[in-house]
């Protein structure tokens, strides 16, 4: 029967059908996927338009991967090929942090600090490959036990480094054969952070460190951490520290503390303002931060009074509080004198002094600035509170002309602002209930839908100690488009044990002073440009609705996707909200960085999806 039918065959196109004719067929199976693709687009989309349920419990394998072969489908019949996987980058920039080259900077003529400074505007190779995890690197210990254990191989500190820090450091870290162990806050440090604390409270007239945020200190930018002990005892009360420090190419400040579970990105005070709003923060802090206040015509002193909101308070703690008779301490009492004249001219007061630490407060009293003796610093022009993306410092004093000007002391301490404080901001008191309600909802679809790989009642991996509660697999999330912060106000009022960085782009509207006014923390960002933090620093990415902006700006969806991989720890998750066609552009991308991914259709009858993904532990 075969042989017939072959000799039939043969009869009609020869022994061996002509490469013309096999080329022909093959032409017309791809015609055919192709019509089959659009055909079974509409038919995929149409059984979508059922209303979106409380909860995605009815999503199962099934569905999951006939979404994932329908967008193979597309692709092939729209003739696209799959792109090569890229590869791990060398060893050498292990701990790569873009926008921060001081040798170049060094060489393009940039001194006095400023080569340790952030110039994305440089002309910068573009790697396209994937930073690769030191050879030793553990992924963290879970939260709260990553807070004072960290595996020593997983940061850029040495042992010389540890050794040569000083006498503080020693009592509050252990250096062990793979771990860096930092001691608890059981009370057992003599004259440790919580006596710093209570010090700080007490000078300020309370009676304790647990009454901060009754007094309004909610958030506190902490400059020049250390190794993040103030702020993990801040944490603990509540409160949002957040850390910022220079660029170290060894060993890192920001580093330490973001491995520790705590907030922290890369900034300083050198030439250019922070990328933070007037009037963001309730305190900030300096200890021993290696700042010289008194530089620059006290510009440095200045940006802090920007950031300042009314009514807060500046720690500064340095050995040059204790000036006696040599000629080396009356350099120092002549750095205080500059510093107290200067504070003068810009309305603080002077609380206290206490062994090393000065505490002053910013005026609540606007008309403050009008009644003083001299017009030095000025008033800046009321055009001067545009949104602050690492502009030169301002020798004016900026903020007075905001309708935020309100007494930290008289500012709600909760997540909900009233609705004269919405006002202020713009804000209809029923868009900010409608958007807590959503992101209420979205945030339990995701405990939902990605339960137990995120956040599980048994997190246990093979060879793992049971850990304590709470579960949550996740420690430091951000929100790369963050809105009015209501996934993070999602997190909190679920009690979840996470921190989040708001992250408002630069192109959108800026509702960062909104964020921070619900004692948040957040920043401005440029994603055409890299964010200032190190390698692997963060658990979790979640972005709704940047990927389809990002078609109309001057930058790539593979370069964004590719500083998301230097950011995101191994096993680290990316949860995307988009359009579909985003989102298509999106897996295929992710494809390629070796992403795990998935796409989930909402099931509300839009073209909204969301992508899943999960960063691979590559080792070479």
């Amino acid at each position: 029967m075969r042989s017939s039918w072959w000799s039939k065959l043969s009869v009609s196109f020869g022994p061996r059908p002509p490469l013309s004719w096999l080329l022909l067929c093959f032409i017309c199976v791809l015609a055919v996927i192709a019509i089959l693709g659009s055909t079974s687009s509409s038919a995929f989309d149409s059984v979508t338009n059922t209303p979106v349920p409380d909860i995605y419990s009815n999503y199962r394998r099934l569905k999951e991967q006939a979404a994932v072969d329908y967008l193979e489908l597309r692709t092939f019949s729209l003739g696209a090929s799959r792109q090569k996987e890229l590869g791990l980058c060398g060893k050498e920039i292990e701990h790569y942090v873009p926008c921060y080259n001081v040798s170049a900077n060094l060489l393009s003529g940039f001194k006095d600090g400023e080569e340790f400074d952030r110039h994305c505007e440089m002309s910068r190779p573009r790697y396209r490959c994937l930073v690769r995890p030191p050879k030793d690197y553990k992924i963290p210990l879970r939260w709260p036990a990553g807070r004072d254990v960290i595996w020593s191989a997983n940061v850029k500190l040495t042992k010389d480094q540890f050794l040569s820090s000083g006498s503080m450091t020693k009592r509050l870290m252990l250096l062990e054969e793979n771990q860096i162990a930092f001691h608890s806050e059981d009370g057992l440090i003599f004259d440790g952070v919580k006596d710093y604390s209570r010090q700080i409270a007490e000078m300020i007239g309370l009676g304790s460190d647990s009454e901060f945020i009754q007094a309004g200190v909610r958030t506190v930018l902490d400059i020049g951490c250390g190794f993040g002990s103030f702020g993990a005892h801040l944490v603990s009360l509540k409160l949002m520290p957040v850390c910022i420090a220079a660029y170290e190419a060894t060993g890192s400040q920001v580093q330490l503390a973001l491995e520790r579970g705590l907030p922290a990105m890369i900034g300083n005070f050198i030439s250019r303002q922070l990328p933070y709003p007037s009037l963001s923060f309730d305190m900030i802090h300096c200890a021993q931060c290696g700042i010289i206040w008194d530089e620059k015509d006290g510009m440095f002193l200045i940006e802090v009074d920007r950031l300042l909101k009314p009514g807060g308070y500046f720690v500064l703690t340095s050995p040059m509080s204790k000036p006696h008779g040599s000629s080396l301490n009356m350099k120092k009492r002549s750095a205080v004198t500059l510093i107290e004249e200067l504070t003068e001219k810009i309305c603080w007061s002077l609380l206290a002094q206490q062994d090393e630490t000065f505490i002053w407060q910013k005026t609540v009293d606007i008309h403050c600035y009008k009644s003083r003796k001299q017009d030095n610093p000025a008033l800046c022009n009321e055009g001067h509170d545009n949104p602050p993306y690492y502009q030169p410092l301002a020798s004016c004093i900026s903020g007075t002309t905001s309708k935020r000007w309100i007494s930290i002391q008289n500012k709600s301490s909760s997540l909900h602002l009233s609705p004269a404080e919405l006002q202020v901001h713009g804000v209809q008191p029923e868009d900010f209930s409608e958007d807590l309600q959503i992101w209420g909802s979205a945030l339990r679809n995701y405990w939902s839908l990605l339960t137990p790989l995120i956040f599980s009642d048994h997190p246990k991996r093979p060879g793992d100690e049971d850990p304590l509660p709470p579960y949550n697999m996740i420690r430091n999330v951000m929100d790369m488009n963050a809105h009015y912060g209501g996934l993070n106000a999602a997190f909190l009022e679920e009690r979840k044990s996470v921190w989040l960085m708001n992250v408002i782009p630069v192109w959108a509207r800026n509702t960062l002073p909104l964020i921070l006014d619900r004692g948040l923390a957040g920043v401005l960002h440029d994603w055409c440009e890299p964010f200032p933090t190190y390698p692997r620093t963060y658990d979790m990415l979640h972005a709704s609705g940047l990927l389809s902006h990002l078609s109309s700006e001057r930058c790539s969806m593979m370069d964004l996707l590719l500083e998301m991989d230097r950011m995101l720890r191994p096993e680290g998750w990316v949860v995307l909200s988009d359009k579909l066609g985003a989102i298509e552009m999106a897996r295929a991308l992710a494809s390629q960085i070796h992403w795990e991914a998935r796409v989930i259709d909402l099931q509300n009858g839009s073209d909204q999806r969301l992508l899943v993904c999960q960063k691979p532990f590559m080792k070479k």
